[in-house]
């Protein structure tokens, strides 16, 4: 049998996705969350006339030339305590940056530019035209505009606009809940006694700060023993609790204790594929359990985050409403690469700028057991299948992780 191709697996992975539904949030919890309406203001900002310095309210008439009349104090404009009256012609009130400028007052004479005379009057040591330092009503937006589209990701300038357009809730896309199931008589958690025939479990670890990063809430199934029952009530948990994605870590091979993918069939999963051409990452599982997406990783922890780079990354963002592209780019071989078969391989390496541009040094050691390697890596080498040998020197297109 044939594997399948990369591309086409993404394809099927991603057919029929669609962003979850809205939800209503506070606006303090809406930071990285996905708008699922459009934005409009509630009110006009600034919703004044204000200044923009502290000065003067003046008339532009009084001060067209330096020193042209004296001009009397009558009162001050504070932010968030105007001045109520008029400035008449000869007149001049007291402002701060953020005031509203009164009536009759059509410029700002900062204090800069501004001589306090002994009888306590102004004059203005600098010519002022109309409209200097003073932000118009409605200047940033006006009641009703849309100032966010559906679907942009907040951040602290978007929340910021958010509230000053006076909204206390906002409406998001839901998060994806993920589900991660890790198999293994051999694993335990961090920090646990660890036989002499165990290892540390980290795959999960792994996959749960991938999709966090991607906006997901992770549901935490712990390491489930190599047992078919056992197996089968974790993805009745997973289903449970509503899961968006379920990801299996490990246990879906063809050994005779690789039980996941079984579980997943007697459960009434429909498989849609299983075992890709790529490199590493073969023995990836997709298929459908009712509402909810199966992920199926291998077991081995570089091989189980490369396919989530892949595959898990651009699920999550689909049901998210985010926006998600690989961050492909060309680079220059620092090292020699032998010919490639018929898999798609993802090289783990080392990109940094050099003179001719991207620099790709890939590491001599590739094996999908060695986290040190993928966490000394900043990309992957993407090489084609049937890919000839590359030399020194030669282009190669990377695929970035950060």
């Amino acid at each position: 049998m044939s594997l399948l191709p990369v591309d086409e697996a993404l394809e099927r992975i991603l057919e029929g996705v669609k962003a979850l539904p809205g939800e209503t949030v506070s606006i303090e919890e809406a930071d990285d969350r996905v708008l699922a309406a459009p934005l409009a203001a509630t009110r006009t900002q600034p919703p004044f006339d204000a200044s923009a310095m502290d000065g003067y309210a003046v008339r532009a008439a009084n001060v067209a030339t330096p020193r042209a009349m004296p001009l009397k104090l009558i009162g001050e404009s504070a932010a968030g305590s105007r001045y109520h009256g008029a400035v008449a012609d000869g007149e001049a009130v007291r402002i701060f940056t953020g005031a509203p400028v009164p009536e009759g007052a059509d410029t700002i004479l900062i204090q800069e530019n501004a001589d306090i005379l002994d009888d306590g009057r102004i004059e203005a040591t600098d010519t002022v035209a109309a409209g200097r330092h003073i932000r118009r009503a409605g200047l940033d937006f006006q009641k009703g505009d849309s100032v966010l589209e559906q679907g942009r990701r907040l951040g602290p300038a978007g929340i910021g606009l958010a509230a000053a357009a006076g909204h206390a809730t906002l409406d998001v896309t839901q998060r994806p809940l993920v589900a991660v199931i890790a198999t293994g008589d051999e694993l335990v958690r961090p920090g646990k006694p660890c036989g002499p025939d165990q290892i540390v479990a980290s795959n999960g670890f792994a996959i749960g700060a991938l999709a966090r990063r991607e906006g997901a809430r992770i549901l935490d199934l712990g390491i489930i023993p190599d047992d078919s029952a056992a197996i089968s009530d974790a993805v009745r948990s997973a289903a449970a609790a509503g899961a968006h994605v379920l990801v299996t870590l490990g246990g879906a091979s063809v050994g005779a204790r690789d039980l996941v993918r079984q579980a997943l069939l007697d459960a009434g999963m429909s498989l849609d594929f299983w075992k890709i051409a790529m490199r590493p990452g073969k023995p990836l599982m997709f298929g459908r359990l009712g509402d909810m997406r199966v992920l199926g990783l291998p077991g081995n922890p570089v091989s189980s985050l490369v396919c989530a780079h892949l595959f898990l990354r651009p699920l999550i963002a689909r049901l998210g409403q985010r926006s998600y592209a690989p961050d492909l780019r060309s680079a220059v071989l620092a090292k020699a690469l032998r010919a490639n078969d018929e898999r798609r391989d993802y090289v783990r390496a080392s990109v940094a700028p050099g003179s001719e541009g991207l620099i790709a040094t890939p590491f001599t050691l590739q094996d999908s057991s060695m986290l040190t390697t993928l966490a000394a890596s900043n990309a992957l080498i993407v090489r084609e299948p049937g890919s000839p040998a590359a030399e020194e020197g030669d282009r190669c297109r990377v695929l970035m992780l950060g």
